[in-house]
């Protein structure tokens, strides 16, 4: 599923990072996300982000900003994520060769997935992998 897919995902997970310029450069760069799109305000804070791989999606923003959701996530984190890529050992190649830090590599899993976890700019746990289960309409 790898590249921008079609539809709109019912769930997005959504996370709030200190310097999330820094978090959409590695997502895009080094995890292979496409940016949706990026809202900043007039101080360079980013404001609201999506980022998209396959028919999946996530959002972003910056810590330090007023609003519930602000509040609610507080200091949270760190948060995991997994990703349905359709090359695991490419996919691995290319956050390696942008510094990513790998917390496991390539490795085929019992239940038939093939996955890989990487760290990103702020310590949240990204999985890539195989696993797509099926969902029911």
């Amino acid at each position: 599923m790898a590249g921008t897919g079609g539809g709109r995902p019912s769930v997005y997970p959504t996370l709030l990072y200190a310097d999330a310029k820094a978090a959409v450069k590695q997502l895009t760069e080094a995890f292979g996300f496409t940016e949706l799109s990026l809202y900043e305000g007039e101080d360079g804070t980013v404001l609201h982000a999506e980022l998209v791989q396959g028919n999946g999606g996530v959002m972003l923003g910056s810590k330090g900003r007023d609003g519930v959701f602000a509040e609610a996530m507080g200091e949270a984190g760190p948060t995991g994520v997994y990703v349905v890529v359709d090359d695991v050992d490419a996919h691995h190649q290319r956050a390696v060769d942008h510094d990513a830090e790998i917390l496991m590599p390539p490795t085929d899993q019992p239940y038939g997935s093939r996955d890989y976890m990487a760290r990103d700019v702020e310590g949240n746990v990204w999985s890539f992998g195989t696993y797509a289960p099926e969902i029911g309409a």
